[in-house]
């Protein structure tokens, strides 16, 4: 039975009520550490979109409009870059 949900998940083993064991298939650790990993890079990027958006609002890089946005942003993926074709979508939009 342990084996078995091993395969599936962590099996925590606990001795007098307090964890002691972590029981799971080498499949399941690596599926474990590449959802932490994304996770944190996930967390990085969320932090450092949230420190540009403060930088922006203090520095008046605000836009007025939905337009003037999509504008700012082509012109800063020309300018570094970016190898799309510089142009935000309001798909893109959508998804920020």
């Amino acid at each position: 039975m342990v084996l078995k949900q091993g395969d599936q998940e962590i099996v925590h083993i606990t001795e007098n009520g307090r964890g002691k064991y972590a029981f799971m298939s080498e499949e399941v650790l690596k599926r474990e550490i590449d959802n932490a990993v994304e996770e944190a890079l996930y967390q990085t990027r969320l932090k450092e979109a949230l420190l540009q958006s403060r930088d922006d609002i203090a520095h008046g890089r605000t836009y007025a409009s939905r337009e003037a946005l999509l504008n700012a942003v082509a012109e800063k993926r020309g300018a570094d870059g970016s190898s799309d074709d510089g142009h935000m979508t309001e798909a893109d939009c959508d998804r920020a």
